[in-house]
């Protein structure tokens, strides 16, 4: 078997590694492993494709994978969907016990409860939205 398509076979293996890891570092030797199998083809001797690995290995964990563990590890700028709404006020429509009731949030009306169900909210009251559980509001009244 040519040296080339054991560098090739390395690094399909090493992708395959890092999709069920995701730590960046086993995609990262297994570029430079690709590369390595390019320079094979070429007809390199074997330590010198060592070399580049090596070489290109080393470099590649130092100074792209911070970058790319930085940028995996940045939280989201904005909250989309459900997970905008809390923390928004919401107006009481009817009253808010730990068993039901609405609530309008921005404009859209919602069935609610309250965060704690010994709770009573007259309608007209204002209050904040905890989190939302499926398609209900759980609400806790402003002070």
């Amino acid at each position: 078997m040519d040296l080339w398509l054991v560098w090739l076979i390395v690094a399909g293996a090493l992708a395959v590694a890092e999709i069920f890891t995701l730590t960046a570092a086993l995609g990262i030797l297994g570029v430079a492993a690709a590369v390595t199998a390019g320079t094979a083809a070429l007809g390199l001797p074997p330590p010198l494709q060592l070399v580049t690995f090596t070489a290109l290995a080393v470099i590649s964990l130092l100074f792209v994978r911070p970058v790319a563990v930085r940028h995996l590890l940045r939280p989201q700028a904005e909250r989309f969907g459900v997970d905008a709404l809390v923390g928004r006020p919401a107006h009481v429509v009817s009253e808010v016990t730990g068993l039901g009731g609405r609530v309008r949030i921005g404009g859209e009306e919602w069935t609610a409860r309250a965060y704690d169900e010994t709770l009573v909210i007259p309608p007209g009251a204002t209050v904040d939205v905890m989190e939302i559980d499926g398609a209900t509001a759980v609400v806790y009244p402003r002070e």
